[in-house]
């Protein structure tokens, strides 16, 4: 398999159709080795339109839905960079290519460890590995970027908290069949802007908060 081509592959036939158009979005996605992040059985599907089982029941985010990502995230070179679910690390590689320096927080020691030994091999700085539930995070005013790569099925306020003023929030809201990417603007101390981007499907994140059952 040439994996050179399949690089240019999933940025021309899946991340461009998907209207990441960012010159440097796209750059960071075509340099860096993909399949380097993905299981030894999965390698072959690297670059393919799917999600790719990592491992702990979580799976990577298809190539357009991490184009599209990073692109509404806008990263600036000197950002604090907050990921919540480090899975394979390839995200978390992303974000530190685009010039961020990055905590990623992972509740699955295994893919801790995983990621750790993946983006040291690859050698991918200025990230920050920890072994913690996220639905902990306390974190105040602390960060430019934040990007959630699992879903939420409610609403959870603390993560935009967690932005400095200016600062942008990645995150998936709601429950399959359909789910709604959005991006949340942190405009002042209490002002918060929320753009809707696209609907995918992504696993949970653990411990969340879920809608009460429906009762008759």
């Amino acid at each position: 398999m040439d994996l050179n081509l399949a690089r240019e592959q999933m940025i021309d036939q899946q991340v461009r159709t998907w209207e990441v158009l960012d010159p440097v979005v796209l750059e960071v996605m075509s340099d860096l080795p993909r399949e380097r992040f993905v299981p030894d059985g999965y390698r072959n599907l690297a670059y393919a339109d799917t999600p790719i089982p990592i491992g702990q029941g979580q799976t990577m985010l298809t190539p357009k839905v991490e184009g599209r990502l990073l692109q509404a995230l806008a990263v600036r070179r000197g950002d604090r960079a907050l990921e919540v679910g480090t899975g394979s690390g390839y995200t978390a590689a992303c974000l530190a290519a685009l010039g961020a320096s990055v905590t990623s927080l992972e509740i699955y020691p295994e893919l801790v460890d995983s990621a750790r030994e993946t983006l040291a091999r690859v050698g991918v700085p200025n990230v920050e590995l920890l072994q913690q539930d996220a639905t902990t995070l306390e974190s105040k005013n602390q960060y430019d970027v934040i990007a959630v790569t699992g879903s939420v099925p409610v609403y959870d306020q603390r993560y935009a908290q967690a932005l400095k003023p200016g600062g942008r929030l990645f995150i998936v809201v709601g429950q399959a069949p359909v789910m709604e990417a959005v991006l949340v603007t942190r405009a002042g101390d209490d002002d918060f802007i929320r753009e809707s981007l696209f609907e995918t499907v992504v696993p949970s994140l653990e411990n969340v908060i879920r809608p009460a059952p429906f009762r008759f």
